[in-house]
């Protein structure tokens, strides 16, 4: 019986141990990655979320029907939000590229990241997804990936109670990676926020909430795009 209760024991470390994965840290971006003889660049984007509300810690089915009723004026608000010029990004990334004189391509449709092989090798830097069948299918060397997952605005909650006012945000990454090796040349996680200056429960327009959605954008954008120009 304590044989099996080890054995049962061990193979949920193990279960457990398989499922921990330590975060991808940045990586810097050196200007001999953009300058290499004869490297072909790629950037694109995956699809851009829709503008929402969040409202994390609101976890359990109560808790988040309470969080969603009590900010219904604004999650309408929100869903009415525009993104600016932000699925122009990649075009301003790959003519920073251009002026620094790489042999860059715009990839104009959208980069589905979860229909990619998980990658098999390990590593410091090594990407989790697998994307060398990139390399063939645009010609390319190198793929510049902008990846934003969340727009909008959140407010976190304890349970069904909220502990923070809303702000506008934007959360994602921006990575570089080398298509012959996986590995990342360059790697930038966003998550920028941005707080009312005012007021921020002023519906239905929410007019202090919209000038922060909008500031978080363009710094956002702004974070991308600093790498390139240095």
């Amino acid at each position: 019986m304590n044989a099996r209760f080890g054995l049962i024991l061990a193979a949920a470390a193990m279960l457990l141990g398989g499922c921990a994965s330590t975060p991808q840290t940045s990586v810097a971006l050196s200007p001999d990655t953009l300058a290499a003889s004869g490297s072909r660049i790629g950037v694109g984007m995956s699809a851009l979320p829709k503008t929402d509300t969040h409202f994390p810690g609101a976890d359990c089915l109560l808790c988040a029907g309470v969080a969603a009723m009590a900010n219904t004026s604004l999650t309408t608000h929100t869903q009415k939000l525009g993104q600016e010029d932000l699925p122009k990004l990649k075009n301003q990334v790959a003519d920073l590229i251009g002026k620094r004189g790489g042999q860059v391509t715009v990839i104009e449709e959208n980069i589905n990241l979860d229909a990619l092989p998980s990658s098999s090798a390990k590593g410091a830097n090594v990407a989790k997804k697998d994307f060398s069948s990139l390399r063939t299918k645009y010609n390319i060397d190198k793929l510049v990936v902008i990846n934003i997952t969340g727009l909008g605005f959140v407010r976190t909650y304890q349970a069904y109670i909220p502990s923070s006012d809303p702000k506008g945000y934007v959360r994602g990454t921006g990575y570089l990676v080398n298509l012959r090796n996986n590995t990342y040349e360059w790697y930038l996680p966003l998550d920028v926020t941005r707080a009312s200056d005012g007021n921020w429960d002023e519906g239905p327009e929410f007019p202090g909430l919209t000038n922060a959605y909008f500031q978080a954008l363009e710094i956002a954008k702004d974070s991308v795009l600093q790498p390139f120009k240095n």
